[in-house]
């Protein structure tokens, strides 16, 4: 079976080819893990393969309640995607605790 125009990044069950003797040989990057890739895979899909490409964290949220114990988010943008069974992206959204110090809070009953 052969790759050519049929690369998937990760695990891609739906991502084969009709292989030797009848069996699946796969074209998703997950099968270097599985060791059950297609004979062109690295030919075909690797050597194209492009890395997700992110930018930088925006600013944090403001805390989620404005008195006692919320959270914070922030995110980020993919820039470019991963292609041909290349790095997939890592986290685009961060979330963390956070304290509400209202200047009302102490006053509130």
């Amino acid at each position: 079976g052969g790759c050519w125009h049929r690369c998937c990044p990760g695990r891609n069950n739906a991502c084969w080819v009709p292989g030797s003797r009848r069996a699946r040989c796969y074209c998703d990057s997950y099968c270097e893990r599985t060791g059950d890739c297609c004979q062109d895979y690295h030919a075909a899909c690797r050597r194209a393969a492009v890395g997700c490409a992110v930018g930088p964290w925006g600013p944090w949220s403001g805390c989620s309640s404005p008195c006692g114990v919320g959270s914070k988010a922030r995110s980020r943008q993919v820039t470019v995607p991963p292609r041909h069974g290349g790095e997939p992206c890592p986290d685009l959204k961060q979330r963390r605790g956070c304290l509400g110090e209202h200047p009302t809070c102490g006053t509130a009953k």
